[in-house]
Parts: C-alpha cells; sequence; structure tokens
C-alpha cells in the first residue's frame, strides 16, 4: 500500500501504529486483578523520563495496522479490551471502539488525557502527566485519577487535579516502580492522612506477569 495511502487510513484510524497486544492480567488500579486484552498504540509526546515502555514513543517504529485485524484477535481472548500506549488519543479511537463494541466488548482506556477524547469507553483511566497536562474536558468523564507518585512534591501535583475530576471518580496513589521503595511509606501516609485517595500497586511486576 503507498505510504501516503497508509498515512490517511492511520489518520483516520482505520489503521493505528500497533506496538503489541496480549492477554494478561491488569496490574494497576480498580480493576486490578482482573483479565484483559491489552492494545499497546504506539506513538506519545509526553515524554515521562520514568516511562517504562519508551519503546512505544516513536510511532515510526510499529507497523501500521488494519484496526479490523487488531479488533478480530482481541474478540479471540476476552471481553475486556484495554487501549493504552504510548499516548493512545494521538489517534482518533472512534473506529476501532466502534468495532469493539460491535463485537459486545467492554472498552477500557488508559490515557494522560493530553489529547481530545475519542472513541466509546466504559471505563475511562485518566493518568496526568506534567509535562503535557490532560485538556479540561477529560476530567468529567474520567472514571479514575491515577497519579504516578515519584516525589513528595507529586502529592501537590496530584490534589490539583483531583479538584477537577468529577465526584465518583475513583482517586489511586500509584508509586512510580523504581522509587518504589523510597515514596511508598509517604503514600501510605498521606492515604491515611486523606483517605479519599487509594493505593495503587502494579501487582503485576511483583507476580511477574507480562
Amino acid at each position: 500500500m503507498p505510504k501516503l495511502e497508509t498515512q490517511a487510513l492511520v489518520n483516520a484510524g482505520k489503521m493505528l501504529p500497533l506496538m503489541e497486544a496480549f492477554y494478561t492480567i491488569q496490574g494497576e488500579g480498580y480493576h486490578k486483578g482482573t483479565a484483559a486484552y491489552f492494545i499497546r498504540i504506539g506513538g506519545c509526546d509526553v515524554g515521562c523520563h520514568w516511562c517504562d515502555v519508551k519503546d512505544s514513543w516513536n510511532a515510526e517504529l510499529h507497523p501500521p495496522t488494519n484496526i479490523e485485524f487488531i479488533a478480530k484477535q482481541a474478540a479471540n481472548f476476552s471481553d475486556t479490551i484495554v487501549v493504552t500506549g504510548g499516548e493512545p488519543l494521538m489517534w482518533d479511537m472512534n473506529p476501532l471502539t466502534n468495532l469493539l463494541k460491535e463485537k459486545n466488548l467492554i472498552t477500557h482506556i488508559e490515557t494522560s488525557g493530553a489529547y481530545p477524547l475519542s472513541g466509546d469507553w466504559d471505563w475511562i483511566c485518566l493518568s496526568p502527566k506534567k509535562r503535557k497536562p490532560p485538556v479540561f474536558e477529560i476530567y468529567s468523564k474520567a472514571d479514575e485519577l491515577k497519579v504516578i507518585v515519584y516525589n513528595k512534591s507529586d502529592f501537590k501535583f496530584a490534589e490539583k487535579h483531583a479538584e477537577k475530576v468529577s465526584n465518583s471518580c475513583i482517586l489511586y496513589l500509584q508509586p512510580e516502580w523504581s522509587a518504589r521503595e523510597k515514596i511508598t511509606p509517604f503514600i501510605v501516609e498521606y492515604v491515611m492522612k486523606h483517605p479519599k485517595w487509594r493505593i495503587s500497586l502494579q501487582t503485576h511486576k511483583y507476580l511477574n506477569i507480562p
């Protein structure tokens, strides 16, 4: 397929730069411990220094893949589909989620919120980042706010974003993996003083689950 034609399909959300897709256990947040099929989309310009999937940043490294193929594969594994990245909202998610919904699948997204929301989602996990803050419209739609805590200044960052989400949004503080031993005691103390927050752990890493 000619490069310009492929790019037009990517721009329309009919092809997506697929980094990987896999069936596993959700390790974080509200749905931790549940089986889900993950679709990891390449492309991200948020650039967190502690990101554990930096290979996802350059979308050109990941082959544009037909969304019909992506959705068909997903339906073979699970009724819960988690779209993550990278930053999936760099791309139009409406075509993919329309296909997933046609197959009666449950759609989740994990996003920094740095781009306008597209797609039909049953669950939105908003994980804001400092370098590129969320667009305002996504706050009211987030089901879960998950703030990564790397140092103690991140508690103020977390509260700033918690003020913007709806009252029904579930609030999580999650230790950044490389700093977990140092920062987790501070998170425990903070949640005990501010019980509107919950602790999220990357349980898949503790359990050695991909």
